[in-house]
């Protein structure tokens, strides 16, 4: 895999998400119990930007019009054909890597 650099582990809280944008692809991350995961950062309905809106547990609410994922799998909790692009993260040294593909 190819690992790029989005941030220090200590910016990401648990229970919080953080935009990222690895060479220049939208990444959501997002921290739930202890383990971070990655996600594409626009919903898949009409692009709003998921950072803005809530995650309470493994799912985030997309601010726009409600949709709902899970940041494990980046699936839609209505119909799991729709979702988002999952990335593959990892933490090294204090830092926080993605892998695009």
């Amino acid at each position: 895999m190819n690992w790029i650099y989005v941030l220090d582990d200590a910016a990401l809280l648990e229970g919080r998400m953080v935009p990222a944008y690895p060479i220049g692809v939208n990444v959501l991350l997002a921290r739930v119990e202890g383990v971070v995961f990655a996600v594409s950062g626009r919903c898949a309905h009409m692009a709003c930007p998921l950072f803005t809106g809530k995650l309470d547990g493994y799912t985030i609410t997309c601010p726009c019009h409600d949709w709902q994922y899970d940041v494990r799998t980046g699936k839609f909790l209505d119909a799991p054909e729709i979702g988002l692009t999952n990335y593959s993260t990892k933490s090294e040294d204090g830092k926080v890597f993605v892998s695009l593909k």
